[in-house]
């Protein structure tokens, strides 16, 4: 109870309160002339002059409920106090009053932890000492603590609301930018070790071969050219707005572009078995990223690697994917990076598992399991 009571104590005020808005000067507007009627118009009001000066005097209080609840809560209640003294005991009785409950709704929205804390035991205090003195019965004295202790509910409840709704907001950010970074280590780091393999392979054969760099460069032009490609497509997914997974822009069938049976380094050879199609497009999406980064990884570190296999399997509730490599003996070392991880989050969003580390006999491999609708469960 301890800990609840002071992690209340120290929260914050929310944030963008706004100060006056054109409702609150229509409000004001309204409410005197109002204020001023009850007072003609009701000639049996008791004590009519400080209960109609009360309502007048205390409506701009509304102004600065929201930049300053605490001491207009302070400022109401302290002057309704008052003026039930000078009435003889009696609380005023001026129906346009009813206002004064946007001052307790306007604290807990509003408010830090402490002002809020410090205005609900001035207005009990203010609701205990109008009992004390001018006791209505216990029906109307239950029902006025229910009024403002509902008031008081509502004021939190949409504070509480807009901040769920602000941390739901911050958490789908957060894993668009994961899924982009995602996206863009996967694109970038393909293309980028593409050209790189092939313009050290020209290199190594440019005394031997003249011809190989003008290759190696017809090879790194068409790797830039679709690296570009890619990357324009996901800024246009972004500058429209449009959520990353709406448009994964990949399907297995793109599968096919990772084999490289004419370049340098590691053949690639893709085998898919089973039916594949009706798939989710972020499962299909998923795949090919998958693929896509195993063989970067490959051809990055799979020391004496001659072959790459793809594998994708499918049967009526998950799609099986599996890269392996006929690589050296590796020993995994230190943590996972970027493509690794990036790979086990893109599984596990998608409610599947994604599995890296090296073959019991030699090489390294990749195996995930999808759910064909890719929907976590």
């Amino acid at each position: 109870m301890y800990g609840l009571i002071r992690s209340v104590w120290c929260e914050p005020r929310s944030p963008d309160a706004p100060r006056r808005v054109w409702r609150d000067w229509v409000l004001v507007g309204v409410l005197l002339p109002v204020a001023l009627l009850e007072g003609v118009v009701r000639p049996d009001m008791p004590s009519r002059v400080i209960s109609v000066s009360l309502a007048v005097a205390l409506v701009p209080t509304l102004l600065w409920r929201r930049t300053h609840p605490l001491l207009m809560v302070v400022i109401a209640f302290g002057a309704s106090g008052v003026a039930q003294v000078l009435a003889g005991g009696h609380s005023p009785e001026s129906n346009t009053m009813v206002y004064l409950l946007l001052l307790p709704y306007a604290l807990f929205r509003w408010g830090s932890g402490r002002e809020a804390i410090i205005g609900l035991a001035v207005i009990l205090a203010k609701a205990a000492f109008s009992v004390v003195l001018d006791y209505p019965g216990p029906a109307n004295a239950a029902a006025a603590f229910a009024v403002v202790l509902s008031v008081v509910a509502v004021g939190a409840a949409f504070r509480y609301r807009t901040r769920a709704r602000a941390r739901e907001l911050d958490q789908a950010k957060l894993l668009e930018r994961e899924q982009l970074a995602r996206d863009l280590h996967d694109t970038v780091a393909h293309h980028v070790s593409a050209m790189a393999i092939r313009a050290q392979a020209g290199l190594a054969t440019a005394a031997s071969r003249p011809d190989a760099a003008t290759e190696a460069l017809r090879v790194i032009e068409a790797e830039a050219a679709q690296a570009l490609a890619e990357m324009r497509a996901m800024v246009h997914v972004l500058r429209r707005n449009t959520p990353v997974d709406l448009a994964p822009g990949r399907s297995i069938a793109d599968l096919s572009q990772l084999e490289s049976p004419g370049q340098s380094g590691p053949s690639v050879r893709v085998e898919i078995e089973g039916d594949v199609t009706g798939l989710s497009p972020a499962v299909e999406a998923a795949v090919y990223r998958l693929s896509q980064e195993s063989v970067t990884n490959a051809r990055r570190h799979a020391r004496h690697a001659t072959h790459v296999l793809v594998r994708v399997s499918a049967d009526d509730t998950s799609v099986r994917l599996r890269v392996s490599d006929d690589g050296d003996p590796v020993r995994p070392s230190g943590a996972p990076g970027y493509g690794i991880t990036g790979m086990i989050e893109r599984a596990d969003l998608l409610g599947g598992t994604c599995v890296a580390g090296p073959d019991p006999d030699r090489g390294w491999s990749v195996t995930a399991v999808l759910p064909r609708t890719g929907v976590a469960g």
